[in-house]
């Protein structure tokens, strides 16, 4: 007979393992992948919990005849699964870490930021082409405006044109419609298996990604003292520290306007208490772009103070050109 002290211990580990977390998730393939995977890997981390999934259109996924910042608003792929987790009808969502607002939500927190995937942006071209041997006119699809006007600053005499949809239709587009070459990030296509459709990796010299691309955030309710302990598992501090750093930047610029901005951040080699970050502010048209890189211990503080450079260095005069502040 077990002795009243082991009970509630007894007790706790039968509540574990009947722990139940709902993620609400979008309809894409991607997003899908996305749920999916972190959903698996905490079923590993924590044997006898059980995950499942409710699926929410969001209104990013409703208007595909748009071009991202013309549809207005912050939050177009977050919102709805944010009411989701808000009415505790579900209790996790997964963003793609590069389309949630920098500001939380009040009530929700980021509970974990997993290993981040590639970061890199991909150039797809049904000819083989890449960005440097397309020929002048060639017309690149992309549906941000950051790559969009890095396009145009690496080759002026490129066109580029919108191009929306999950990443199978943008990828189908590439290869059946109007493009040239399309651009899509990275970690979408390794996540999906569509990597062998790439003609080149675009190096961060010359397509520095959006801030956080690559990365996940498994979202949930500030108060969910229970969830943030089990999403703790995921946790990896060093992505945590670099797009911190990347997300500061954004922030410190305005939190999300429309006008083109990039940014990058790794712990630095020689260093590796140090977080490394790049940042990019550029005009759509990509005929100015201010390029500012710095080192430190702290994220917030190096996000913000490269942030204060790039102003200093004329990006204060680019932030004002598109007044209407939507995110990329």
């Amino acid at each position: 007979m077990r002795s009243s002290a082991q009970r509630p211990n007894a007790h706790k580990e039968h509540r574990r393992k009947e722990m139940k977390l709902t993620f609400v998730t979008r309809p894409s393939p991607l997003a899908l992948w996305q749920t999916r995977w972190v959903m698996q890997a905490l079923q590993q981390a924590h044997p006898g919990l059980v995950c499942q999934e409710k699926v929410v259109s969001t209104l990013g996924d409703r208007i595909l005849d748009k071009p991202l910042p013309k549809i207005g608003g912050k939050g177009l792929f977050t919102q709805e699964l944010e009411c989701e987790l808000l009415s505790q009808v579900a209790d996790c969502a997964v963003h793609s870490l590069k389309d949630l607002p920098v500001e939380s939500a009040p009530g929700l927190v980021i509970g974990c930021i997993p290993p981040r995937a590639e970061a890199r942006d991909a150039l797809i071209s049904k000819r083989g082409y890449t960005l440097e041997t397309l020929p002048p006119a060639s017309v690149v699809g992309t549906s941000s405006l950051r790559r969009a006007a890095q396009v145009l600053a690496a080759r002026p005499d490129l066109t580029t044109l919108s191009l929306r949809g999950n990443v199978d239709t943008r990828l189908r587009k590439a290869l059946e419609g109007p493009y040239d070459a399309v651009i899509l990030a990275g970690a979408g296509l390794l996540r999906l298996g569509l990597e062998a459709h790439v003609t080149q990796w675009l190096p961060l010299e010359t397509m520095l990604p959006a801030p956080a691309q690559g990365a996940l955030a498994v979202q949930c309710r500030a108060d969910d003292k229970d969830t943030l302990a089990l999403l703790a598992a995921l946790e990896h501090a060093p992505t945590r520290a670099a797009v911190t750093a990347e997300r500061q930047f954004l922030f410190k610029l305005g939190g999300g306007c429309a006008v083109p901005v990039a940014a990058f951040a790794s712990l630095s080699a020689e260093q590796p208490a140090n977080i490394r970050l790049t940042g990019l502010v550029a005009s759509p048209d990509g005929k100015l772009v201010v390029r500012v890189t710095g080192e430190g211990p702290d994220a917030l503080t190096l996000g913000s103070e490269l942030a204060c450079d790039a102003l200093a260095q004329g990006a204060d005069a680019l932030l004002p050109m598109i007044a209407d502040c939507n995110p990329l």
